[in-house]
């Protein structure tokens, strides 16, 4: 399993065991509301999801270079769907 699988398993698993759907984990993790997950929001989601503290921040980075669609350097509920979805598959 690669660091991408072992990490993108780690974030199913926070889902699953902790929210009853992606999008109730999706709002819980939006801490200002906005309809999109930051930065600092998504090192608190891998947080959550025990990824190691030095490789939060080059993680979040690359979830959002890899699944941010408009640019914005935000993940939107679209966008998260769609990581969502690679990691069910």
């Amino acid at each position: 399993m690669s660091a991408k699988e072992d990490i993108l398993k780690k974030i199913q698993i926070l889902i699953t065991n902790h929210f009853k759907t992606p999008e109730e984990a999706f709002l819980f993790f939006d801490e200002d509301a906005n309809g999109k997950l930051s930065k600092s929001e998504i090192k608190n989601l891998l947080k959550e999801a025990e990824i190691s503290g030095f490789i939060r921040g080059i993680v979040s980075s690359k979830l959002i270079e890899g699944y941010d669609k408009d640019g914005d350097e935000l993940i939107n509920w679209a966008e998260f769907q769609a990581a969502i979805n690679e990691i069910s598959n």
